[in-house]
């Protein structure tokens, strides 16, 4: 199982997990940024109590990664299979995203 935190405009939003490599994913939003006036991450994952679960990476996250050409050469250089959508996302993180939406690695602080 791996996890990313999701941030918008630097504030917490919630936790993305890959349940199974490939298949299985969820999104859950943070208590405090649901509590919070801030809006929904995305139209299609409206701030809810309950998690979000889909047989693939959501479309919303699979949109942040790089397409065409530039994925290509990204995962040649990381060693990352192309189809491996959170794979890249997770390689990706810690970086700038275009948009109000970002990714990070869970660190053990």
């Amino acid at each position: 199982m791996k996890q990313l935190e999701v941030y918008f405009n630097e504030i917490k939003a919630g936790i993305l997990t890959e349940k199974h490599p490939g298949i299985g994913y969820s999104f859950q939003y943070c208590k405090d940024y649901l509590d919070s006036p801030m809006p929904p991450i995305s139209a299609t994952l409206p701030k809810r109590t309950d998690a979000f679960y889909s047989e693939y990476l959501f479309p919303f996250f699979s949109n942040m990664i790089p397409e065409g050409a530039n994925r290509r050469v990204i995962c040649r250089s990381l060693k990352i299979d192309e189809q491996d959508f959170f794979g890249l996302l997770e390689a990706m993180a810690d970086r700038d995203f275009i948009g109000a939406v970002n990714v990070r690695r869970i660190t053990n602080d």
